[in-house]
């Protein structure tokens, strides 16, 4: 059984970890990532694939929960504090008095995450968390079964990506790339078609791409505004548009992906 603390003040040195939590940076080479909000910490608490370190809870929350904490070991202590204190505390409003100090899994390589897969989203230089959140919800919503990472994405186990991601960032299994663009290669080795998404003409339109696709694709996704590098692009196997007005420059990233997902994950079922 979990121990449970109450808090009083906010400078009560038990809580010293949750006046970081803003810094991501810090929280990773900690070897933790946070869970915000009941929806978020109940799917940790439900994972056995993650150990929480600490909760820091107000009573109406830790009440909701009580039927995952109970579950919990003696070695992970529930911090219970007023809701008014969370700022004082953390340096920001938590409007749903609920935070968890989460251990990070096992990083999982490309290799392991792409062994079995038939749709994968290769991320480049995704940076923006409320699109990486948008992705990942994307992803567990039409049955991606992995996300490939550049070195230049944000970390989907980011707080506000998590929270974005309706907890997806935690289901859809993703690895972080160290060689990029070789990824290229290694996805075509393993015989999927590589897919770059693009606004720009003359590529293939999306309901042209899907009629005529493989069964095992890697949909190519680019950053924010400038979208995939050249390099990428011309090492796809395909490039596929999303046909819009010509008086629109683009669609959100996150959209994109969802529409393109939602194409490819019908056609699936089409298949049977």
């Amino acid at each position: 059984m979990s121990q449970v603390i109450r808090i009083e003040s906010a400078d009560d040195d038990r809580v010293a970890d949750y006046r970081v939590v803003s810094d991501p940076l810090l929280q990773r080479a900690s070897g933790l990532f946070v869970a915000e909000g009941r929806l978020v910490v109940q799917r940790v608490l439900e994972d056995r694939r993650f150990r929480p370190k600490s909760l820091l809870l107000s009573e109406v929350s830790r009440r909701a929960l009580e039927p995952w904490l109970s579950t919990l070991g003696a070695d992970v202590t529930v911090y219970v504090c007023a809701i008014d204190a969370f700022r004082d505390i953390t340096g920001f409003n938590i409007h749903r008095g609920c935070l968890a100090l989460v251990e990070r899994p096992a990083p999982l390589s490309c290799a392991d995450a792409i062994e079995a897969a038939k749709l994968v989203v290769v991320l480049e230089n995704v940076a923006n968390p409320d699109n990486m959140g948008g992705i990942f919800r994307n992803a567990a919503a039409f049955g991606v079964d992995a996300v490939l990472l550049s070195p230049g994405c944000s970390d989907p186990l980011y707080r506000k990506a998590i929270r974005t991601s309706m907890a997806a960032s935690l289901r859809v299994p993703f690895a972080r790339l160290g060689a990029w663009p070789g990824v290229i290669a290694e996805l075509r080795a393993r015989r999927f078609v590589t897919a770059a998404l693009t606004p720009r003409e003359p590529a293939m339109t999306l309901g042209a791409f899907v009629a005529g696709c493989s069964d095992r694709v890697a949909l190519l996704v680019g950053t924010e505004g400038a979208g995939l590098s050249p390099e990428i692009e011309a090492a796809a196997d395909v490039l596929v548009r999303i046909p819009i007005r010509a008086d629109v420059d683009s669609l959100n990233v996150s959209a994109a992906v969802a529409i393109a997902l939602h194409a490819l994950s019908a056609r699936t079922v089409s298949l049977g």
